[in-house]
């Protein structure tokens, strides 16, 4: 694994915008054929032999998104990368299917063997729902990494996304008056780097992808809620291909390939265990312990990232698995 990870790491990274250009790079290094590995799943546990067929959201970047200029039309993002690993994992190749917003019908109608980018906390969708792969969560972003997290007596101001759920999470914690909202997250970040707000609120993935793709100097400083994360989707009744998928999220976060993806698309893995609650973050948590409720900031719909116009090339995004770059043979297809 290392050597692969070493090899990985010499390939040109592919970096995505939000919503949606990406821009593809040159690679001018040979290409990385790493060892061929026997396939450890079949059918009926798979849909297709030798292959893993993965669904993904193509309009949910950074997780998965249509690349731009060289290789266009390709589906890449974390979700693509990590897809590979695990086909990789498997000894099967990859074939990307873009199944929208409708994971559900694609794992019911046997379209995918599994889905990606599915939020932990989603109460929606008659499938089984893995161990979180991201962790994620509504963060504030502050300008300083000494920033603090607001109180509610504190007069702090706030940029969002409109009608996103960080937006909400802001309105409903320290009231309207506070928030400045805007059409994309680079909007948001631009008030939080000239001066106009103390904080941005976004999702964490999201959030850090914009902050890190467009240069700007952020620092997450705290969570709006308790941080959750995205999974993987897997028909109910396919138990051993739910075992499959169990086995192997542990083994890539446990041997450190997901931290590679991660710092490839967001400029450093992510870890929220060390961020404080803010106030109203607290009292939700406790509600939601004594009466077995769901946290309300994940009830309302709307999310960040949309409208959001990043053009990522030239960034550093530095090391990780391209897609194949762990060996998995990527397929591009619509469903």
């Amino acid at each position: 694994m290392a050597k692969r990870l070493r090899a990985a790491a010499l390939c040109c990274l592919l970096v995505a915008g939000m919503a949606l250009p990406l821009v593809g790079c040159s690679n001018n290094q040979a290409a990385y054929t790493p060892e061929t590995k026997a396939p450890v799943l079949k059918s009926p546990t798979i849909g297709q032999d030798g292959t893993l067929r993965v669904g993904v959201d193509a309009e949910n970047s950074p997780l998965s998104g249509m690349l731009q200029g060289g290789g266009a039309g390709k589906i890449v993002g974390l979700d693509v990368d990590i897809a590979a690993a695990l086909a990789d994992e498997w000894g099967l190749k990859l074939s990307i299917v873009d199944v929208g917003t409708d994971p559900e019908g694609a794992l019911a109608e046997g379209k995918v063997d599994i889905v990606m980018g599915i939020e932990k906390s989603a109460s929606d969708g008659a499938f089984w729902h893995s161990d979180a792969y991201l962790p994620t969560g509504v963060a504030l972003f502050a300008a300083s990494a000494g920033a603090t997290a607001p109180t509610a007596s504190a007069g702090a101001t706030f940029a969002a996304q409109v009608s996103s759920k960080s937006a909400w999470a802001v309105m409903n914690e320290f009231g309207e008056e506070s928030l400045t909202s805007t059409t994309d997250l680079i909007g948001a970040f631009d008030a939080l780097a000239s001066g106009g707000v103390q904080y941005v609120a976004a999702d964490a993935v999201i959030g850090t992808f914009a902050a890190h793709s467009n240069g700007f100097d952020a620092h997450m400083v705290a969570l709006m809620q308790q941080p959750g994360g995205y999974c993987i989707g897997v028909s109910d009744d396919n138990t051993d291909l739910k075992t499959a998928v169990a086995d192997a999220v542990a083994t890539l976060t446990g041997n450190g390939v997901i931290s590679v993806i991660e710092k490839k698309w967001l400029g450093t893995p992510l870890d929220l265990s060390a961020l404080p609650l803010t106030a109203g973050a607290t009292a939700a948590a406790n509600a939601t312990v004594s009466t077995g409720g769901t946290d309300a900031a994940d009830a309302d719909a709307g999310a960040d990232g949309a409208g959001a116009d990043a053009n990522a090339e030239g960034s550093d995004a530095d090391a990780g698995a391209s897609e194949g770059g762990t060996g998995a043979e990527a397929d591009a297809t619509l469903a």
